[in-house]
C-alpha cells in the first residue's frame, strides 16, 4: 500500500500572511489524519517563511500517523530533527532562498557529505530518504550511503504529463525500479495531483509513500479537505 503523507506547510503559509494562529496548523494537522492521511510532512526552512521549527516541535507529540521532516540538512536541522525524532528524514538539497524545491541530489559529489548525515540519522532510529532525480547513477550512490529510501523529484513528470504521459513516466519507472532492485524504498513527491497521481502509482505501484501538499491544499479550496484526502488515496488504490 501506497501512503499519502499531507504536506502542511501551504496552512502554515496561509497562517503566516495576516500572523495570528488562523488557520490552526496542529488542527488542520489532527484533521488530516482524522480524514485518513497516513502520513504529515513538514519543511521548515531557514526563514521559516512557512513551518516553522516551534510548529514541528509543537505537532511531534500529536502526530500519531508517520511524520516526515524535510529539508536541507544544516547544523539547526540535524539537531532539531535529533531532537524531535520524526518517523522519517528526507534530505532536500535547497539552496537557502528558493522558493520550493527545485532538484535533486548529486549524490555522487556529494557522497561523503551524505552518507555522514544518514549515518547519523540512522544511529539515532530515524528511516532516512534522500531526494533524487531519476538518473540511475544518482540512484546507485543513494544507496551507497545507507539511506532506506529515496523520495523521486516528480517535477519534471508532471510538466511532461499533460503532453506525453508515457514519456514523462519513463525515467521514473526506471529509477524506481533500480532503487528498489538495490534495497531502497521508494517515496515520490513534488506536484503530484488528482490530475497525475493514479497514472503515477499504476506505473510504480510499489511506491511506499507519496507527499503532496501544494496541489492538495488548492484542490481542498474546492472540494473541502476530507473529499480531497479521499478522492487522493483512490488515486492510491
Amino acid at each position: 500500500m501506497t501512503k499519502l503523507s499531507v504536506n502542511v506547510n501551504k496552512t502554515a503559509t496561509l497562517r503566516n500572511a495576516r500572523g495570528g494562529n488562523i488557520p490552526n496548523v496542529l488542527k488542520v494537522t489532527l484533521d488530516c489524519e482524522s480524514f485518513g492521511a497516513e502520513g504529515i510532512t513538514v519543511h521548515p526552512r531557514p526563514d521559516e517563511r512557512h513551518i516553522r521549527y516551534a510548529d514541528v516541535y509543537e505537532l511531534r507529540p500529536a502526530v500519531s500517523t508517520e511524520f516526515n521532516i524535510e529539508g536541507y540538512p544544516s547544523e539547526k536541522f540535524l539537531d532539531m530533527v535529533l531532537k524531535v525524532k520524526p518517523t522519517q528524514v528526507t534530505l532536500v538539497p535547497d539552496a537557502h532562498d528558493v522558493i520550493t524545491s527545485n532538484a535533486g541530489w548529486d549524490t555522487k559529489n556529494n557522497f561523503d557529505f551524505l552518507s555522514k548525515v544518514v549515518d547519523l540519522c540512522k544511529s539515532a532510529n530515524i528511516r532516512t530518504s534522500i531526494f533524487v532525480e531519476p538518473d540511475l547513477e544518482i540512484v546507485e550512490y543513494a544507496a551507497k550511503t545507507g539511506a532506506d529510501r529515496i523520495e523521486l523529484y516528480t517535477e519534471p513528470y508532471a510538466v511532461r504529463y499533460p503532453q506525453d504521459k508515457e514519456d514523462a513516466i519513463k525515467p521514473f519507472v526506471e529509477a524506481a525500479e533500480h532503487a528498489r532492485g538495490l534495497g531502497l524504498g521508494v517515496n515520490a513527491g513534488h506536484d503530484l495531483s488528482l490530475e497525475n497521481l493514479r497514472f503515477l502509482h499504476e506505473r510504480i505501484p510499489f511506491l511506499s509513500e507519496v507527499s503532496i501538499g501544494h496541489c492538495l491544499i488548492c484542490d481542498a479550496l474546492y472540494l473541502g479537505l476530507r473529499e480531497t484526502i479521499k478522492q487522493y488515496k483512490e488515486c492510491l488504490k
